[in-house]
């Protein structure tokens, strides 16, 4: 039977399990520095690792940028949307703020023209061409509308009157209309007593006023004076406001005086408009000058 010494192997595997342990042990124990082996081999493993973790790092790095930026596309669209529809009901909010600001000016015109009969309208056709002349309203003679009726703005200011009428539709003249027998009889109020009395037939368009012409040289017309419509005439009832005094010059023969009066009824954009029909007795048109006052 061999010798337990004589079998080198076993020696070998001995002496290296002592020898770790002893390694072990050493490495162990509570030592303010490391062994040239030990920071060799920490130096190695650091140095294997960076080598590994920044390659690692950079792609981890890659793929989470890219899901971050699928998140903030997918938070844009949306947020896109939402704008959107906020803009949709914001404009819808506009659209309905201004029917019910002009549906209450219709309201309260009713209470203080309760001596006529009113119809309201929607304004339907405005030709580009001739913008300041004529709009088309959607009530017609089977809603009791006839030539020469006024009409006036939501607010109660005088626009123009009626000029033709078809069973479902009409012609609306705008006081701004150039045409010689647009003619408004109007007054201009006084402090304490009735102002002067004459004829708006005239329009200036680069000022954007109207003329009032045939007023008497002596009258004493300020700026800001209320102009109205005064009633003497077939077609407009009286106290009408049409705007305010902007103006007053002496005519070309220097006989009369022309004011020129800015309209308060913004007759650039209409929407909605009502038409006036006058109930008390007027004077036979046949007695009137033709073309209306």
């Amino acid at each position: 039977m061999p010798s337990f010494f004589s079998n080198k192997k076993l020696i070998v595997l001995l002496v290296s399990i002592i020898v770790l342990v002893a390694l072990i042990g050493y490495s162990l124990s509570d030592r303010e520095r490391l062994t040239w082996p030990e920071r060799f081999l920490h130096d190695s493993v650091g140095w294997v690792q960076s080598i590994v973790m920044r390659p690692a790092h950079l792609v981890a790095g890659f793929f989470e940028e890219v899901s971050e930026l699928r998140h903030l596309y997918e938070e844009n669209q949306t947020l896109k949307a939402r704008l959107e529809e906020y803009a949709q009901i914001s404009v819808e909010r506009n659209v309905l703020k201004e029917e019910n600001e002009s549906l209450r000016e219709i309201l309260d015109l009713e209470e203080s023209l309760s001596d006529y009969r009113m119809r309201n309208a929607v304004v339907t056709f405005r030709s580009p061409d001739r913008w300041n002349e004529a709009i088309g309203i959607n009530i017609g003679s089977q809603h009791g509308v006839e030539d020469d009726m006024a009409v006036v703005s939501s607010n109660g200011y005088l626009i123009g009157k009626i000029q033709r009428v078809s069973e479902f539709s009409s012609r609306v003249q705008l006081l701004t209309d150039t045409d010689r027998t647009n003619r408004v009889s109007a007054r201009i109020d006084g402090d304490d007593k009735a102002g002067p009395v004459g004829f708006i037939e005239g329009y200036d368009d680069e000022t954007g006023l109207l003329v009032m012409r045939k007023l008497e040289m002596d009258a004493e017309i300020e700026p800001g004076q209320l102009v109205s419509t005064s009633g003497l005439g077939t077609v407009y009832p009286r106290g009408i406001i049409i705007g305010e005094v902007e103006r007053v010059e002496p005519d070309e023969y220097g006989l009369t005086q022309n004011a020129y009066i800015r309209p308060y009824a913004d007759l650039l954009s209409l929407d909605y408009v009502i038409v006036i029909e006058r109930l008390s007795t007027a004077m036979d048109p046949e007695l009137i000058e033709e073309g209306g006052l």
